[in-house]
């Protein structure tokens, strides 16, 4: 069963991530509790949590604000998911049982009747990661994901088709099912590149257009 803490820590986290709360905008914990209908304990809990995860940050006397995305840092962050990534898929082809490749298989046959694609390739690399049996590696990839799911909310989620992405999933789960490790860290590096790629054009037209600034 999850706890009141993790709901309060899910729900804040998709709201920020997905942009509902804007960078820089203020999180008041009793506009929180009407909104999310848990209690002040939860929700300071869940803010710790976001603070560690450079989503939220705590201004004694002040309050809570959204962290800003920093663009500058586009490239830090793929340089880390280029090398964490590959790896744990490596480690999910070796230490990934049937239980984790049916579960996947199962969210791509249900990816043309999601919502969004985006929560298909995200819980593609979740299962990936759960499979890689190494929760540190996990927390930080899960860190990682969400500072790169803001960015795609920010410059390409009314204009990019995430149908290719997902699709690119296939071919990851054949070669982590096959036990195929540095076939599948391969195909999850050139994923994670072309994701990359996408934002930084994305971003770079953004701030060339006659309306930036």
């Amino acid at each position: 069963m999850t706890s009141l803490s993790d709901q309060a820590y899910q729900q804040l986290r998709r709201h920020i991530v997905r942009l509902d709360f804007e960078p820089g905008a203020v999180l008041r914990e009793d506009e929180l509790r009407d909104r999310l209908g848990i209690g002040r304990t939860p929700i300071r809990e869940a803010i710790q949590r976001l603070a560690r995860e450079q989503l939220v940050m705590v201004v004694p006397r002040k309050g809570v604000f959204v962290a800003g995305i920093d663009v500058s840092e586009l490239s830090l962050l793929y340089e880390t998911r280029a090398v964490l990534e590959p790896y744990a898929a490596r480690l999910a082809a070796t230490r990934g049982d049937a239980a984790h490749w049916s579960e996947m298989a199962a969210v791509l046959a249900g990816e043309s009747a999601a919502d969004d694609l985006l929560d298909v390739d995200r819980r593609c690399h979740e299962i990936m990661w759960a499979a890689a049996g190494n929760r540190f590696l996990v927390d930080t990839l899960d860190m990682l994901y969400a500072q790169s799911d803001r960015l795609w909310h920010m410059y390409l989620a009314d204009e990019a088709d995430m149908a290719d992405a997902v699709a690119e999933h296939e071919a990851i789960l054949g070669a982590l099912a096959g036990g195929e490790g540095d076939t599948a860290a391969d195909l999850v590096e050139a994923h994670v590149r072309s994701f990359d790629a996408q934002v930084r054009a994305a971003v770079t037209a953004s701030l060339e257009s006659p309306l930036a600034g």
